[in-house]
C-alpha cells in the first residue's frame, strides 16, 4: 500500500514546463494553417456548383442523371487516395515536423487544382479528358490527405489552452470561405456567362484563381516556425539519444523511430482514440458534404430548381456557417466539446428530416429555413472539430494518427456521400433518402461523443500547459504548487494514519 500511495504521489509544475504563446506568432499560425483549408475547399466549393457543367464537358454521351454520378464518381474517387496521403504525410509530420509538410501539401494541391483548368474537353481528346480530370483529382486527394490533420495540429499546438477552441475554429472558418469563394464565383459566372458560356469556357476561371492562392498560402507557411509542442518533443529525443536512453528494443524507442512503429502503436494502444476521431469525423463530413457537396445538385437536378437559387440558397448557408462559427469555438472554450458534439448529434436525429421537407416545398422561403437547419447543425461540429481531434492523440504520434483516422473516415463515409446519396435518391425516387443518411450519421456521431473525454482547458495529451502570458504562466505553477503540496500531505496522513480519519469521518454521532 504504501509503495502504491508514493507512486501517486503529484509533481509540481516547474516553469521550463509551462509554454507562454505568442500572440503575434500564434496569429500567422492559424492565417497560414487556415489558408490551407481555404485552398482546399475554394475547388470543392467550385467543383460541387459545377457538378452539372463538368458532367456536360467531360461525359458528354451520358443521361443527365449519369453524368452526375459520372461527376461525384470522380470527386469521390479523390478521397480513395486520401488514406495513402495520410499514412505518408502524417508520420513523416510526426519525424521531420509539421510546417514543412504543409508547405508540400499547399504546392500539390495547388498545382493539381490550377491544371484543371488547362484540361481539354471529351470533344477535343475523346476519353483521355475524364482520365486527365480523375488524374488531377487524385493528385488533389492524396496532398490532402496530410492537410486538414496537419493544420488542425499545428494550430492546435500552438493555442492556448484556454482559447483552443476560439483558434481552431478559424480553420474551418477558412474551409467556408473557401467554400464560399468559389461557390460565389460560379454563381456570379452563371449569371453573366449563362449555361452556354459556361460550358464553352468559363467553367475553367474559378481553376486559374487556384494557382495566385497557393503562391500567398506556401508563402505563408514557408516563414512559419514549428509548434512548441513539436520542438519539446524533438528536444527531448535528442537529450534521450545523448544520454544513452531509448535503447535499441524499446517499443516506444521503436515506434518514435520507425514508422511501422508507429503504426503498430497506434492500432495497438490508442485503437479507443481512433474509433472515436473516425466517429466523430464521419458525423461532421457527412454532414458538410451532403450540404456543400451535394445540396445544389439535389435541388436543381432531383428538384428541378434554377441553378441561381439553389446557388444562391446554399451560398446563404454557408454564410450563415461563417457568421457563426467563431462563436461556436468560443462556446467550446466556455462550455465543453462534448455538450457541442452531443447535442448536435441529438438535432441531427430530430431534424434532418424536417430540414429537407422544408427544402422538397420550393421557392425561396421554406428552402431557405431547411438551408439554415442544415446549416447550424453543421456548424455545430465544423466550430468544435479542430479543437477536439487532436486532443485525442499524444504528440509524437499527433499528426499520423489523425491524418489516418481522420482520412480513413472522410474516405469512406464523408467523400462518398453525394455519389451514394445521389446514388440511391435515382435508384430509390425518394427524396428523403438523404435525411435519412445524416440520421445514421448523428446516431453514429451520439454514440462517438459518450465515449469522449472532455479536453476544454486542458493541455494536450503529451504536452505541458500553454497559456498567453508569463502571469498566467506564474499563477499556474504557484496553484500546481499548492496542489502538489496538499496532495503530498495527503499521502502522508494516509501512509501514517491510514484508517483514523476515514473511519472518525464515517462514524455517526454519538447521542448524549
Amino acid at each position: 500500500m504504501a509503495r502504491t500511495l508514493l507512486r501517486q504521489r503529484k509533481k509540481s509544475l516547474s516553469p521550463e514546463d509551462v509554454t507562454v504563446s505568442d500572440r503575434p506568432t500564434v496569429r500567422r499560425a492559424v492565417t497560414a494553417a487556415a489558408l490551407g483549408n481555404t485552398m482546399e475547399w475554394f475547388d470543392f466549393g467550385v467543383y460541387a456548383y459545377l457538378a452539372g457543367t463538368i458532367g456536360k464537358v467531360f461525359f458528354p454521351s451520358s443521361s443527365p442523371g449519369a453524368q452526375v454520378v459520372s461527376t461525384f464518381a470522380t470527386f469521390a474517387a479523390a478521397f480513395l487516395v486520401r488514406p495513402l496521403g495520410g499514412l505518408v504525410f502524417g508520420p513523416l509530420g510526426d519525424r521531420i515536423g509539421r510546417q514543412k509538410v504543409l508547405a508540400t501539401t499547399m504546392i500539390m494541391m495547388a498545382a493539381s487544382t490550377f491544371a484543371v483548368g488547362f484540361l481539354p474537353s471529351y470533344a477535343s481528346i475523346g476519353f483521355a479528358a475524364p482520365l486527365l480530370l480523375l488524374l488531377c483529382r487524385l493528385v488533389q486527394g492524396f496532398s490532402t490527405g496530410g492537410e486538414y490533420a496537419g493544420a488542425t495540429t499545428y494550430i492546435a499546438e500552438y493555442a492556448p489552452d484556454q482559447r483552443r477552441g476560439f483558434l481552431g475554429s478559424w480553420l474551418d472558418f477558412g474551409t467556408f470561405i473557401g467554400y464560399s469563394l468559389g461557390s460565389g464565383l460560379v454563381t456570379v459566372l452563371t449569371l453573366t456567362l449563362g449555361s452556354d458560356g459556361l460550358e464553352s469556357w468559363g467553367w475553367r476561371i474559378p481553376f486559374y484563381v487556384a494557382g495566385p492562392l497557393g503562391l500567398i498560402g506556401l508563402y505563408m507557411r514557408l516563414k512559419l516556425e514549428e509548434t512548441p509542442a513539436f520542438q519539446k518533443e524533438a528536444a527531448n529525443e535528442a537529450a534521450e539519444r545523448q544520454t544513452g536512453e531509448g535503447d535499441d528494443g524499446d517499443p516506444v524507442e521503436e515506434a518514435r523511430q520507425s514508422g511501422k512503429g508507429r503504426l503498430k502503436e497506434i492500432f495497438t494502444r490508442h485503437w479507443q482514440a481512433v474509433l472515436i476521431c473516425m466517429g466523430l469525423v464521419l458525423l461532421y463530413n457527412v454532414t458538410n458534404y451532403m450540404v456543400t457537396s451535394y445540396l445544389p445538385t439535389f435541388m436543381t437536378v432531383t428538384l428541378g430548381e434554377s441553378d441561381t437559387t439553389s446557388q444562391l440558397l446554399v451560398l446563404g448557408t454557408m454564410l450563415l456557417v461563417v457568421l457563426t462559427i467563431t462563436v461556436v469555438g468560443r462556446s467550446s472554450d466556455r462550455w465543453g466539446r462534448r455538450p457541442l458534439f452531443m447535442g448536435g448529434s441529438i438535432a441531427m436525429i430530430v431534424l434532418a428530416v424536417p430540414a429537407f421537407l422544408l427544402i422538397r416545398e420550393g421557392g425561396i422561403l421554406l428552402p431557405a429555413f431547411g438551408c439554415a437547419i442544415l446549416g447550424l447543425l453543421l456548424v455545430c461540429f465544423a466550430g468544435t472539430a479542430a479543437a477536439t481531434l487532436p486532443a485525442l492523440f499524444p504528440t509524437r504520434l499527433r499528426y499520423g494518427a489523425l491524418s489516418i483516422a481522420f482520412n480513413i473516415s472522410v474516405s469512406l463515409f464523408g467523400g462518398t456521400t453525394p455519389l451514394v446519396a445521389s446514388f440511391l435518391v435515382d435508384t430509390t425516387g425518394n427524396t428523403l433518402v438523404p435525411a435519412f443518411y445524416l440520421m445514421v450519421a448523428g446516431a453514429i456521431g451520439f454514440v462517438s461523443t459518450l465515449f469522449l473525454h472532455e479536453t476544454a482547458g486542458r493541455p494536450l495529451r503529451g504536452s505541458g500547459p500553454m497559456v498567453e502570458t508569463p502571469d498566467e504562466a506564474r499563477a499556474l505553477v504557484a496553484r500546481s504548487r499548492t496542489e502538489a503540496g496538499r496532495h503530498a500531505r495527503d499521502v502522508w496522513l494516509r501512509l501514517w494514519h491510514p484508517l483514523g480519519g476515514r473511519d472518525r469521518s464515517n462514524k455517526p454521532e454519538r447521542k448524549e
